[in-house]
C-alpha cells in the first residue's frame, strides 16, 4: 500500500470517535478533575512559598496541564485494543492486506489523538486558563522549540506503547502490560513530580531514558527552564531515541508475525 493511502485510516479514526459523544463529556469531566485535583495539590505544597528551587506556582499549575493531558494521553485504549486484537485473532486480517501494522497503528492513532486533543484537552486547557491562569512560552524561541519537542513527545509515546503493546503476541494479553507502563509513565516521564524536585541520582537517571521525553522536558522547554542551546541538544538526544525505539519496533514486529504464524500453523 502506497504511503499517501495511510492518512485515510487517520480520518476515519477520527470521525469515528464522533459517534460517541458521550464519551467527551465523560472525558472532559474527568479530565477537569485529575487536573484541578493536582492543582490543589501544588497550591498545597507551595503554601506559604513563593517559589521552591526556582520554580513558581505558575509554573506547575502550567506544568501540570502540559506534562499531564496535553502530552501524556491515555494509553489504556490504544495498547488493549492491540491486545484485543492480537487475543482474538483480528490482527491476522491485516497480515492479509498489503499494509504494515504497525503503520496502520501510528496513522490510526493519529486520528484519536487528534480528536481527544480537540475535544477534551482544549477545552480543558480553556476552563483551566479562565479560573486559574496559565503561562505564555518563556520566548518565542521556546514556543517554537517546544512545537517540536511535542512532536517528539507523541512518537516517542506511540512507540513506548507499541512496544508494550506488541509484548501480547508472547503473553496473550495486554491488561497487565498496561498496568505496569502507566506506573512507569507516572513516575519516570514526570507527568506526576517533575524530574527537578527529585532526588539528584534519580532525576539525572530517569532524565536519560526516553520517557522523560514525553512529558518532562516538552513542559520543562515550554516553561524555560532549559536555555534554547541546552533544548536542542535534549531535541536531538530525543530524535536519537525516537530511531532507536523504531528500530526496535520494526523488530519486535518481525518477531511477532513469524510467532504468530507458528501459533496459527
Amino acid at each position: 500500500m502506497k504511503v499517501s493511502a495511510y492518512p485515510a485510516f487517520t480520518v476515519t479514526a477520527f470521525l469515528s470517535r464522533l459517534v460517541y459523544r458521550n464519551q467527551v463529556w465523560s472525558g472532559v469531566f474527568g479530565e477537569l478533575v485529575a487536573t484541578f485535583a493536582f492543582i490543589a495539590v501544588w497550591t498545597a505544597a507551595f503554601s506559604g512559598s513563593r517559589n521552591v528551587d526556582g520554580v513558581t506556582l505558575p509554573d506547575m499549575v502550567t506544568y501540570v496541564l502540559i506534562a499531564g493531558p496535553l502530552l501524556n494521553w491515555n494509553t489504556t485504549r490504544y495498547i488493549r485494543e492491540v491486545g484485543d486484537s492480537i487475543r482474538n485473532g483480528d490482527v491476522t486480517v491485516f497480515l492479509l492486506k498489503p499494509l504494515h501494522y504497525p503503520a496502520l497503528l501510528f496513522f490510526n492513532q493519529l486520528g484519536n489523538n487528534a480528536f481527544e486533543q480537540l475535544t477534551i484537552t482544549l477545552p480543558v486547557a480553556v476552563i483551566v486558563a479562565l479560573t486559574v491562569g496559565l503561562l505564555p512560552p518563556a520566548s518565542p524561541a521556546h514556543g517554537l522549540l517546544f512545537l517540536a519537542f511535542w512532536a517528539v513527545s507523541w512518537c516517542m509515546l506511540f512507540l513506548i506503547a507499541t512496544l508494550t503493546g506488541l509484548l501480547a503476541f508472547w503473553l496473550l494479553t495486554a491488561f497487565s502490560l498496561e498496568w505496569f507502563l502507566r506506573g512507569i509513565m507516572a513516575l519516570a516521564s514526570g507527568a506526576v513530580v517533575p524530574l527537578w524536585f527529585m532526588p539528584g541520582a534519580l532525576a539525572a537517571l530517569l532524565g536519560h531514558l526516553p520517557f522523560a521525553w514525553v512529558s518532562y522536558y516538552p513542559s520543562a522547554v515550554y516553561l524555560g527552564k532549559l536555555d534554547a542551546p541546552t533544548s536542542g541538544v535534549y531535541l536531538l538526544i530525543g530524535l536519537s531515541w525516537l530511531a532507536a525505539l523504531a528500530a526496535l519496533a520494526g523488530w519486535l514486529w518481525s518477531r511477532a508475525r513469524h510467532r504468530l504464524v507458528v501459533q496459527g500453523g
